[in-house]
C-alpha cells in the first residue's frame, strides 16, 4: 500500500470551494498595503500561490514588511509571535494606518 499524501490543501474540499461566478475582480490581486496596517487572513481559493496555511484562516495581524510580491504578517498564536508570508489577495484590511 502507498501512503496517502498530506499536502497543504488536504481535507479542504468544502472550505476552499469557490463557484466560478464568485471569483474576485482583478483589483483584489493588485491591492497594495502599507506597513503597520491591521489585516485579517482570508484565503482566496482561486489563487493557490502565496496562500497561507488553512489553520491561520480568520487570524488578524499587522503587516511588518514586504518580500517580493508578498507581505510579511506578524500574528499572535497563543503565546508566540509568528510571521506569515502571504500574497495580497489572501488579505483583507481591518484598520488603516494612522499618520
Amino acid at each position: 500500500m502507498t501512503k496517502p499524501s498530506r499536502g497543504i490543501r488536504h481535507r479542504t474540499r468544502n472550505s476552499m470551494r469557490q463557484k466560478p461566478y464568485m471569483r474576485p475582480p482583478i483589483t483584489k490581486f493588485l491591492k497594495q498595503y502599507k506597513e503597520g496596517q491591521k489585516v485579517i487572513i482570508m484565503q482566496e481559493p482561486s489563487s493557490q500561490k502565496g496562500m497561507p496555511h488553512p489553520r491561520f484562516r480568520g487570524v488578524n495581524g499587522y503587516i511588518i514588511g514586504k518580500r517580493g510580491k508578498s507581505y510579511i504578517i506578524q500574528i499572535q498564536d497563543s503565546n508566540k509571535q509568528k510571521k506569515i508570508i502571504s500574497k495580497s489577495e489572501h488579505l483583507k484590511i481591518i484598520q488603516e494606518v494612522k499618520k
